[in-house]
C-alpha cells in the first residue's frame, strides 16, 4: 500500500514529534557558497563540529566565473563567497571540490555523475533545485540556511511530511521533443503552484524511456510546479548509470545495494493523494512567453489570451509580447546552453547534432557552459568541441553561469535570451534581461537561425 516516497521517508524517520514535525535522517548534505556561510557561522558560535562530516560535500558553483578560472575572481563579493566556502570546508574537515579541480562543477550535476547521490537516499542542499537528485530514486529537496546548520549539527532535519502525487505520461515522444519539453508542458498544465505541498513521482511509458540525464532534467524542474521534490523509481537505466561511479558501492556491496534498490517502487495498490495522467502526443517543443516557468506554449502556438490578469499583463509588458501573437521568427540576442537543468553531456550532444554543418548567426551571443569539468572532458573526448567550434561556438568553463545573475555571465537589459536553464523571472539573467526557457535543441535552432525556430524543421 506504500508509495516509493513513503518507503524512503519511512526508512529515514528517527522520531515523530506529537502534533509536530518528523525528525528525518539525512544521507547527504551538499553545500555551496551562497547558502552555507551563515550555517557555518552558527556552528562556530555554538562551538559545534559537524556530526557526520563524511556525509557532507562542499562545492562552489553559483559565483564561479566561466572564463579565466585560473585567475583571481574579479568580483569581490563572488571572490569572498568562494574563498569563505573553502575555508569553512577546511575548518570543519569536509570534502571540498574547489574551482579548477577535476571534481568541480555545478553541485547538482557533479553529485549524480560521481555516485554521491544514490537510490534510496535522503539528500538536501540549500538550493531549491536539489530535487534533481530524485531522478535516481531518492528523496531530495532544498532547505533553508537554518536547516543546513541543523543537518550539519545532527545529520537530521525537522520536516512535515508532504503529500504524494503521481504524474503519469504515457505514449511516445515525437522527434525533437525532449525531457525539458515534457517538464515545460507539465508546468503549463499544473501552473507554478499546482504541486504545492506534494512530492511528485513521475511514471509511465515516457518516463521509463527517458535516459538518466533526461530524468535529471525532469526532476530538476519539479520545484517550478511548486512541488517539494520529484522522483522516479530506480530501474535498470538507473543501475547502469550508477555502476562504476567513483562513490558508488563496489563488489559485494554493489550486489547488496541493487537488491535493495529493486524494492524501491510504489506498490501496485499504493494510494497517492493525487494522480494526473498526460499523453505524449500532446507535447511538442515548448517555450515560455512570460516571467514564470508555467507561462509556456507549444512552439507553434500563439500566446494565450488571459484577459486582464495582472500577472499576465505585467509579464507580457516586461517581455514585450502581446497575447495572440506567435513567437516563431522573433529575433534572439543571446543563447545559453547549461545550468543544472541542461548542462550535461547529452545536452551538448543534442546541441551539436543540430548545429553541425551550420554556422552561428552573427548577431547571436552564445554561452555554452558545461555543468562540470567531467562534462567538459567528455565533450572533448567525443570531438563535440571541434563540431561546435567549426560552427562558430566557444565552450566556456563550468559553473551556474547565466542561469542567475550571480557571476559575470549577465544578459544586458532588454536583450532576449533563449536559455536551457530553469527560471525566467524578471531580471533572473541580469537586470532588465528577458528570458525564454527551452530545450537544448530549440536553443541550438535559435543560435544558427538567429530567431525563434521550431527545431523539428532543422532535424
Amino acid at each position: 500500500m506504500r508509495t516509493l516516497f513513503d518507503k524512503i521517508w519511512d526508512a529515514h524517520v528517527v522520531q515523530v514529534v506529537k502534533d509536530g514535525p518528523t525528525q528525518l535522517y539525512i544521507d547527504r548534505l551538499y553545500c555551496h557558497e551562497v547558502t552555507s556561510p551563515q550555517a557555518f557561522e552558527g556552528m562556530r558560535a555554538r562551538g559545534l563540529k559537524c556530526f557526520r562530516p563524511e556525509r557532507i560535500v562542499c562545492m562552489p558553483d553559483h559565483n564561479t566565473p566561466t572564463h579565466d578560472q585560473d585567475k583571481p575572481i574579479a568580483d569581490p563579493v563572488s571572490a569572498k563567497q568562494v574563498a569563505t566556502l573553502e575555508k569553512n570546508a577546511r575548518d570543519f574537515g569536509l570534502k571540498h571540490f574547489g574551482m579548477m579541480t577535476p571534481d568541480n562543477g555545478i553541485i547538482h550535476v557533479v553529485g549524480p555523475e560521481k555516485g554521491l547521490s544514490l537510490p534510496g537516499m535522503t539528500i538536501v542542499c540549500g538550493d531549491s533545485h536539489t530535487s534533481t537528485h530524485g531522478a535516481l530514486g531518492a528523496v531530495a529537496f532544498g532547505i533553508g540556511t537554518s536547516e543546513v546548520e541543523m543537518v550539519m549539527a545532527s545529520q537530521c532535519i525537522l520536516q512535515q511530511k508532504p503529500k504524494t502525487m503521481r504524474i503519469t505520461v504515457n505514449g511516445k515522444l515525437q522527434q525533437g521533443v525532449t525531457a525539458k519539453d515534457v517538464a515545460l508542458y507539465l508546468m503549463a498544465q499544473l501552473t507554478t503552484s499546482g504541486a504545492t505541498g506534494y512530492f511528485v513521482e513521475y511514471a509511465g511509458d515516457v518516463i521509463s524511456a527517458l535516459s538518466m540525464e533526461g530524468r535529471l532534467t525532469l526532476c530538476n524542474l519539479s520545484i517550478e510546479m511548486g512541488a517539494r521534490g520529484g522522483m522516479i523509481a530506480p530501474d535498470q537505466v538507473t543501475f547502469d548509470y550508477v555502476k562504476g561511479k567513483e562513490y558508488a558501492p563496489k563488489g559485494a556491496d554493489w550486489d547488496k545495494a541493487v537488491a535493495y534498490w529493486q524494492t524501491l517502487r510504489s506498490d501496485d495498490d499504493a494510494v497517492f493523494d493525487k494522480e494526473l495522467t498526460f499523453d505524449a502526443k500532446d507535447i511538442e517543443p515548448r517555450i515560455t512567453y512570460g516571467t514564470n516557468p508555467g507561462m509556456g506554449i507549444g512552439i507553434t502556438s500563439p500566446i494565450p489570451s488571459q484577459g486582464e490578469a495582472l500577472g499576465e499583463a505585467r509579464a507580457l509588458s516586461y517581455m514585450g509580447f502581446k497575447a495572440g501573437e506567435k513567437l516563431l521568427g522573433k529575433q534572439v540576442d543571446y543563447v545559453f546552453l547549461g545550468a543544472c537543468t541542461n548542462g550535461r553531456i547529452e545536452d551538448f550532444r543534442a546541441f551539436a547534432s543540430l548545429v553541425k554543418g551550420r554556422r552561428k548567426a552573427n548577431h547571436v551571443v552564445a554561452w555554452l557552459v558545461p555543468g562540470s569539468w567531467a562534462v567538459d572532458r567528455q565533450i572533448r573526448e567525443e570531438g563535440l568541441d571541434r563540431v561546435l567550434e567549426a560552427s562558430g561556438f566557444e565552450i566556456r568553463q563550468p559553473g551556474c553561469s547565466a542561469c542567475l545573475a550571480m557571476n559575470d555571465d549577465k544578459v544586458p537589459a532588454g536583450k532576449l535570451c533563449l536559455a536551457t536553464s530553469n527560471r525566467n523571472f524578471e531580471g533572473r539573467q541580469g537586470p532588465g534581461s528577458r528570458t525564454i526557457l527551452c530545450s537544448p535543441l530549440t536553443a541550438a535552432a535559435a543560435a544558427v537561425t538567429g530567431v525563434i525556430t521550431d527545431p523539428r524543421t532543422l532535424l
